[in-house]
């Protein structure tokens, strides 16, 4: 596993953990979503397991433990992450870990626990978690991995060392995503740049997944709904099966996006510029007042999509109100 172009800082502050023997009992990871932050810890994880380690801190990835890493047989290295996907990690979870944390590790370095992501513990499982942050177990060492720092329990913040990986900058991004992808146009890139606010491997997901087209197709439904081309209960029935594509993330930034335009904002500072041929009318139309009250609404379902809530309701909610925020004012 090899560290990506833009952790090289990063790297450098984790590996100086490991020289100056100050390796903390609690590493909470956090940062935007798609900047690696899963391989920046494992890599940490292997690299403090890892028998004779090279001279830049990085496992050797010959040496038995190494070959165990790798076969994911290692028995002191610990992974937890929710058991099915879009669910909690549960508080039977973090009772197994406490159980078995009570044994000394196996090997002669360090036992090293991922929780990935640690906000998808439930309240119940960050509430035992604690007695592992408060009674930390010899040689074991914590890394919290969250795209979401404010979701978690400040009990549980205040307890660790923290490690803010920043986003690199465009020209990084672009280059990388050329490197893996030499077909992809200029114009793609920047579009996925914005996109993904600047985020390298959800980017390259994008690309893999053929989300631009998706992203396209679910654009140009949103217009006719506007033009009231088409039924908003029809789309919704659509676009809750769409479980790859970010949509409320879409319509947030389209929402902006024409708030934006009604100030006369440059298209470099539009989430999709690509758009604006299509944007700025509507943002002479509609009325400030109906937009900041429609995006009040998005911040809300956003909120509610994280919990049981019938998804193809809540975007039945949002198109229903986009359609009759258009309606009012043709």
């Amino acid at each position: 596993m090899n560290l990506l172009p833009w952790q090289q800082k990063d790297w450098i502050h984790l590996s100086g953990y490991s020289r100056q023997d100050r390796v903390p009992q609690a590493l909470l990871i956090h940062g935007n979503k798609g900047l690696g932050k899963h391989q920046l810890a494992t890599q940490f994880a292997f690299s403090l397991l890892c028998e004779k380690p090279n001279t830049d801190g990085l496992s050797c990835g010959q040496c038995d433990r190494c070959r165990l890493l790798k076969a994911e047989t290692h028995p002191d290295f610990i992974q937890i992450k929710p058991e099915e996907a879009g669910k909690s990690i549960t508080i039977g979870q973090i009772r197994n870990l406490i159980t078995g944390l009570t044994l000394k590790p196996q090997f002669d370095t360090y036992r090293v626990v991922t929780i990935n992501p640690a906000d998808l513990m439930n309240n119940a499982a960050s509430n035992a978690f604690l007695k592992c942050l408060e009674e930390p177990t010899e040689r074991t060492i914590l890394i919290l991995i969250t795209d979401s720092l404010t979701r978690l329990p400040a009990t549980i913040i205040s307890r660790c060392q923290k490690l803010n990986v920043a986003e690199p900058n465009k020209e990084t991004v672009i280059a990388w995503l050329t490197q893996h992808n030499p077909s992809l146009l200029p114009s793609h890139a920047d579009t996925l740049y914005n996109l993904t606010q600047g985020s390298p491997l959800q980017a390259l997901n994008y690309i893999d997944s053929k989300i631009l087209s998706l992203r396209n197709d679910c654009f140009n439904a949103w217009m006719d709904l506007a033009k009231q081309k088409q039924h908003p209960v029809v789309i919704a029935e659509i676009w809750h099966k769409l479980t790859e594509a970010p949509l409320l993330h879409w319509i947030t930034t389209w929402t902006i996006d024409i708030i934006k335009c009604n100030y006369q904002t440059s298209p470099i500072r539009l989430y999709n510029p690509d758009y604006k041929g299509q944007l700025q009318p509507l943002s002479q139309r509609l009325e400030l007042k109906g937009l900041y009250q429609f995006y009040d609404l998005i911040l809300i379902s956003r909120q509610r999509y994280m919990t049981q809530i019938n998804k193809q309701s809540l975007f039945e909610e949002i198109l229903i109100n986009w359609f009759e925020l258009n309606q009012s004012q043709t």
